[in-house]
This record gives C-alpha cells, structure tokens and sequence, in this order.
C-alpha cells in the first residue's frame, strides 16, 4: 500500500502541492537533498571519468609535435579559388568541374585527401542569395520590369554566378584544408 511506504503519502491525494518528496526518517537514503545528490553523482562520474582515461594509453609525444612547417592559408586558398594546386600553384587542380585530380601532374601533391562535400554548395547559395535578393528587390523598385523578363535574367544570373563560383569556392576549400593539415593533408604518422 502506498500510505504504508516511507514517504509521506504525497501521492495519495492528487491535490497536494508537495512535490518533494519526505520521507519520515530524516536518516532514509531518500533524505538527501537535491544538491547532495547531484554532489555525489558528479564525484561520482568523475571518478569513473579518471578511471577510464588511465586505462587507454597516453598520446605519444612525437604524435603532438608538429612535424612540419606551418603552411600559410590564404596564398593556398588564392590558389585554390584559381583551381590550381595548392602546393605549388602551377598544377590543374580540377580533373574535369567539379572533380579533384588524385595528384598534382607537376609537384605530385596528393590531393584526394580533400572532404569538400557539401561546404561549396553551401557557400555558394549563401553567395549568391546575398548578392542577388538585393538586386531583385533594387531593380524591380527602380525599373519596375516585367514579371517574366524579371524572373527570366534573375534566373538566368543566379545559374550563371552559381556556376561561376562553385568549383571555385571548391578548389578554395581544398586549398584551406592543404594549409591547415586536414583529413591525411598532414604528415604521415
């Protein structure tokens, strides 16, 4: 029976406000408060934290060390943003639109390490939206064009500038990640 449990019988009356429940012996496990519990459950963690991290073993020091020399980010984003390798800036980067080559044909820099995904395609309806919401909304003010000849070049813009920029800004992602040592750009350990 419920009455008959260590608690006050909070929930034999639906009316009653006490949410907390009491219990009848102040020394019942249930008479810790809120914030010893929550004290005693973050020891808790803790320690079980500071087991866990001395059962793997540490990094090694020789992985922490930087091995080579930083690569500067924007010469390597400038070449990517051309499409060219970000090493050397000679070599095509682009096998065809939108396709990485493997390896750089003049310095031999892999480049099949890249994770692009969907960052250009992102940066580039972000670019374009920016640039030409504005422009819509000043020439249809200004000029007060025809609805088809005003949906046709607005269309026709947005294609042209996404296609313009999207393997550029491709190329520049691969570029940022070659100078910051992403996903296998790194040394090799």
């Amino acid at each position: 029976m419920l009455g008959s449990s260590i608690f006050s019988g909070a929930f034999e009356n639906q009316t009653n406000r006490n949410y907390l429940l009491r219990p009848k012996c102040p020394r019942h496990p249930a008479a810790r408060t809120f914030r010893h519990l929550l004290i005693v459950d973050c020891q808790a963690q803790f320690a079980f934290m500071t087991r866990m991290d001395t059962q793997f073993d540490p990094i090694p020091d020789a992985m922490l060390e930087n091995t080579s020399a930083e690569r500067p980010v924007r010469p390597a984003m400038v070449r990517g943003w051309r499409r060219k390798c970000p090493n050397c800036g000679t070599g095509p980067m682009m096998k065809s639109y939108l396709k990485v080559r493997d390896n750089c044909p003049v310095c031999d820099q892999e480049l099949h390490h890249h994770r692009a995904d969907d960052g250009p395609a992102y940066l580039t309806i972000l670019i374009v939206g920016h640039i030409m919401a504005p422009m819509l909304i000043l020439v249809f003010v200004e000029f007060r064009p025809e609805p088809m000849v005003l949906a046709t070049s607005f269309t026709v813009g947005c294609v042209a500038l996404s296609l313009f920029l999207l393997p550029r800004l491709k190329g520049a992602i691969v570029g940022m990640q070659w100078a910051k040592q992403l996903y296998g750009f790194g040394p090799s350990t």
